[in-house]
Formats: structure tokens, C-alpha cells, sequence
């Protein structure tokens, strides 16, 4: 029950709260969204971050880490797994599903939806801006999703990607390894 009503005071108002970093109030706004997704969420790690405008369904099997946040108008299906430390910029949309197109008898309208896929986001990420993220990719720990990347394809550990459609820029490895 408190689940339900916290969904709907997330979308009824909270969600058309100021962005956390609005002067004065921010940090109050965002402790309220926050607040409201650790009820709704499977798990909300410490110090999570989401801010105004995100979308996510009903919310129910979403996973989200410590030090963690979603971006303003953000969308991202349900059952979404999010790591620590990951950085999601404004206008993200991550899907988990997509039509099906195979039969050309048939109008794709009405041929449906492929099966849903469930994508996991690891440790230590960062996903830029405007972001489109295909179903069921695995962004591996490290990695970093550059603006405006259209992400189809899974990648390695420490991987900077981009482009439309995705492709390798350069790998990320510590220096003083």
C-alpha cells in the first residue's frame, strides 16, 4: 500500500519538483524524490539521485546503488539494474523492448513487441546526455557512453563508446596501472 502511494505522489508532484541543484531548495527536493523511490524501488542505495521528470513505470524491480542518479526527463524501463557510482545525464531513454519487424505480409503495427530484455549498468559508469540505450545491454564497470550515443552493442570494462550506432572510441585504463 505504501508503495502505490508513494508511485503516486511521485508522479502526481514530486516528479515536477525543481532539479536538485535549484538554489536554496534543491538538496530539499531531491531528499523528497528520493525518499519516495526507496519505497517504490526493490533496493535505493544511499545517497541516490533522481531527479525531476524521470520516468520509470511502475518501478517495481528497479536496483540502484550507492552514489547513484537518473537525469532529468530520463526514462528507464522497470526492472532496470544500476551499480554504484553511476552518472546518468538529462534525457537518457533506455528501452526493453522493441517492435518486431520480421514478416512483410503483415504491417509492423501489428506484428508486436519483441521479448523484454533487462539491462544492467555495473559499477563506476557514466552515461551523457541524450543517450538511447537498446534493449537488454550490459554497460560494463568503468565504462563511459558519450553523448548522444545510440548504444547498440555491448562493450568491455573501462570502454569510452559512442556514435550512432555505438562503436569503440578508445579503452579507459588507468595510468599508473
Amino acid at each position: 500500500m505504501l508503495r502505490l502511494i508513494c508511485l503516486s505522489l511521485y508522479y502526481g508532484f514530486l516528479q515536477f519538483l525543481p532539479k536538485s541543484s535549484f538554489p536554496v531548495f534543491g538538496k530539499f527536493f531531491r531528499l523528497l524524490r528520493y525518499l519516495c523511490c526507496r519505497n517504490i524501488f526493490e533496493y535505493c542505495g544511499k545517497n541516490v539521485n533522481i531527479e525531476r521528470r524521470v520516468y520509470f513505470g511502475g518501478g517495481k524491480k528497479i536496483r540502484i546503488g550507492d552514489n547513484s542518479g537518473i537525469g532529468i526527463h530520463c526514462v528507464v524501463p522497470s526492472d532496470i539494474l544500476i551499480g554504484d557510482n553511476v552518472m546518468m545525464g538529462p534525457k537518457c531513454y533506455i528501452l526493453d523492448a522493441n517492435h518486431k519487424f520480421s514478416r512483410t505480409d503483415i504491417p509492423m503495427i501489428f506484428q508486436g513487441h519483441s521479448e523484454r530484455k533487462q539491462t544492467i549498468i555495473e559499477n563506476d559508469v557514466w552515461i551523457a546526455r541524450q543517450v538511447l540505450i537498446s534493449p537488454g545491454r550490459y554497460v560494463k564497470k568503468g565504462t563511459i557512453v558519450a553523448a548522444g550515443c545510440v548504444l547498440t552493442k555491448d562493450f568491455d570494462e573501462f570502454s569510452i563508446v559512442g556514435g550512432n550506432p555505438s562503436r569503440l572510441i578508445r579503452e579507459r585504463r588507468n595510468i599508473y596501472e
